[in-house]
């Protein structure tokens, strides 16, 4: 088919471009390239990965709204990290550090960016692309898998106690010429393979100190300067390539955590009459940290029934940080709760554990099922990790009871080290897997061997209701003496401000 040229005047109207002539075959479909029907384009994700300095804010709002579905990117200040980072007013967050938020409720999704520290890994959709997936019935998550891959595993935290005979169980083999590129191999049955690393991962980090900073010189130092513990995040290599692919970054926050030793908890408080039973107070530990304190837990009180122990630190209220209000508006916090309460603790042996790491305590909590179990009788098996050889090497955590630990030390007269001379029936200590004539390795995460018995004892005490003892078997340890009973008195540190609540 064709046409001819037409003179068109007085309307500054182009003439038609000539039609090209075209047949069509039923077998291969339309040829003609002028009637080709395209299919609209699926609406795709954008990656926005903030980063920022101490004292420095994001620079943008997230907000719910009554007239528009979603979580929705507000007031982006311009020339601010959210803005440079590509995030715009409108955007739909769909992920927070590789979390699917969409269905979220909006306190857990903001709760989720602040826990982020300085590194934001954020999914966001156009506002206007969000609208019309939504419209048409889209569902997003298969959107946010369409963009990742079906490949991509979260990376896993895993912390490792060393085997006295085998070690970590691992090393680290630098990958092609690139700085920071490290594979692991492992000791089949080894320390860092029981604490869930897997042969060929990729490290990504080691107590705080990023792989891709460090030398193979550098990190072999580190790993024999570690003492008993090394806590260290790691990925397999297929999702490492595909992270890098996406020019995303591997953080902490992402990890699904392994045998970490401390992890917050959430506790639910009604109030009594009497209030809630516990003494709340601003103390500076001996690391010169700060922290608000909750002590002197009344026996069956609200405080008592729901877990909290002597010692604990407080972290969330009603599952708000409180880590940089003062003392009062806490105070004010809990007043105001009503006749119920939820408060987020971890002890402070983990609060010191999440600190050197530079990562916050609140972001491995507790799940309910967990903190109910953990009320229940536990057996010696699940209290006592053992760690391999034949030195018979255990570690056993305990919780104070009524009536205290539940064994008693024993030392050689004026020698340094300490064993473990009774132990009572049905006892904390005995539920732990503590046996009498064990002998003494640390006592929470401090090594003890060339130690009097005057300072272990010590450090029992300053370590609150909670206690982590490493101890080796003695076997046939037959000058077995008693030593003081163990005192149920806590440290209480240095105190600036006391409420009772």
């Amino acid at each position: 088919m064709t046409s001819s040229t037409e003179n068109c005047s007085n309307m500054n109207i182009k003439p038609p471009k000539e039609t090209r002539k075209f047949t069509f075959n039923p077998k291969e479909g339309i040829d003609n390239p002028l009637m080709v029907i395209t299919e609209e384009s699926t609406p795709r994700p954008r990656l926005c990965v903030l980063k920022k300095e101490e004292g420095e804010a994001y620079g943008f709002h997230l907000r719910v709204e009554w007239v528009k579905q979603g979580h929705i990117i507000r007031n982006v200040v311009s020339g601010g990290i959210a803005g440079r980072c590509g995030l715009e007013d409108g955007d739909r967050l769909l992920e927070v550090n590789n979390v699917y938020v969409e269905d979220a409720p909006h306190q857990e999704v903001a709760r989720r960016i602040k826990l982020s520290g300085h590194h934001l890994c954020l999914l966001v959709l156009d506002g206007d692309a969000y609208e019309k997936a939504t419209a048409k019935g889209h569902d997003l998550r298969d959107l946010v898998k369409a963009y990742k891959g079906e490949d991509l595993k979260p990376p896993r935290l895993c912390h490792i106690t060393r085997d006295p005979v085998l070690g970590l169980g691992m090393k680290f083999t630098p990958v092609g010429a690139e700085k920071g590129c490290f594979s692991v191999s492992l000791v089949p049955g080894g320390a860092a393979e029981k604490a869930g690393v897997l042969k060929g991962d990729r490290l990504v980090w080691m107590n705080g100190a990023v792989a891709s900073d460090l030398t193979h010189s550098a990190l072999s130092r580190m790993m024999k300067k570690c003492g008993k513990y090394i806590t260290i995040l790691v990925i397999d290599s297929k999702s490492e390539k595909k992270y890098t692919q996406l020019k995303m970054p591997i953080l902490p926050t992402m990890a699904v955590p392994h045998h970490l030793p401390y992890r917050s908890k959430k506790l639910e408080l009604d109030l009594a009459p009497e209030g809630y039973g516990f003494l709340l107070r601003f103390e500076k530990a001996p690391s010169g940290r700060t922290a608000h304190v909750l002590r002197k837990v009344d026996t069956g009180s609200p405080a008592e029934r729901a877990g909290i122990r002597d010692g604990d630190v407080l972290l969330e209220v009603n599952g708000e940080s409180v880590e940089l209000l003062q003392h009062d508006e806490i105070v004010t916090r809990v007043r105001e709760s009503g006749r119920h309460i939820s408060l987020t603790t971890v002890i402070p042996q983990g609060h010191e554990f999440y600190t050197q790491l530079g990562l916050s305590p609140l972001i491995f909590c507790e799940d309910d099922a967990i903190q109910m179990e953990s009320r229940e009788p536990v057996p010696a098996s699940q209290h006592c990790l053992q760690t391999g050889g034949s030195s018979k090497t255990r570690l056993c955590s305990l919780q104070k009871g009524s009536l205290g630990y539940g064994f008693n030390f024993g030392c050689r007269p004026q020698c340094p080290g300490t064993f473990i001379s009774q132990v009572a029936p049905g006892s904390p200590g005995k539920k732990a897997g503590l046996r009498m004539g064990d002998i003494v390795i640390e006592v929470n995460g401090q090594n003890v061997e060339d130690q009097y018995l005057e300072d272990v004892i010590m450090l029992v005490k300053e370590g609150g209701p909670c206690l982590s003892l490493l101890v080796k078997d003695k076997e046939g340890y037959d000058d077995l003496k008693k030593s003081e009973e163990l005192s149920s008195t806590a440290s209480e540190g240095e105190e600036t401000e006391v409420s009772r609540l």
